[in-house]
């Protein structure tokens, strides 16, 4: 049976906040996870094709953070309150979601085996909207390499 606790570290990686301006959210250590993924769900109250773009990085500081160098799997849902289906988009190093005004979901698929050499932290930047009311949150999900009640911290390096 699947507990997802014990089998996927669950971190947040930006609370909701407003895309004007962008921001860089958390990073967290893939040290012991065999994949990751980034879910980013965003608020677009005024249309912007917002950008997001993982990135990598050699410490859970942003230390080094650099673009990924391989394309990777992404999903979105660009209205939310329609249809619960993801749609599988062109793999790429980043997304730029439609410019909608709609509730959107985002998910980014991430092998940290496929990260440049001394590369062991990911992380993520959400791009300028202009917007003051359009707002992004994100959530990333370690699966453990090895699953255990408490897993590691993915915050600490």
């Amino acid at each position: 049976m699947l507990c997802l606790p014990q089998e996927f570290k669950l971190v947040t990686g930006a609370n909701p906040k407003t895309t004007n301006g962008g921001f860089t959210g958390a990073y967290v250590s893939v040290k012991d996870a065999q994949m990751a993924w980034l879910l980013v769900e965003m608020t677009q109250a005024v249309g912007h094709a917002t950008q997001i773009t993982p990135v990598q990085a050699t410490a859970v500081a942003g230390t080094g953070a650099t673009a990924l160098t391989v394309t990777v799997p992404i999903w979105s849902n660009l209205d939310v309150a329609a249809s619960d289906t993801l749609v599988e988009r062109t793999a790429a190093v980043n997304y730029a979601v439609s410019s909608a005004t709609k509730n959107m979901l985002v998910v980014f698929q991430i092998d940290p085996r496929t990260m440049g050499s001394g590369y062991d932290v990911l992380g993520f930047t959400v791009a300028d909207s202009s917007q003051a009311t359009n707002l992004a949150a994100a959530t990333w999900v370690l699966q453990a390499r090895y699953p255990q009640a408490t897993p590691p911290s993915a915050i600490a390096d």
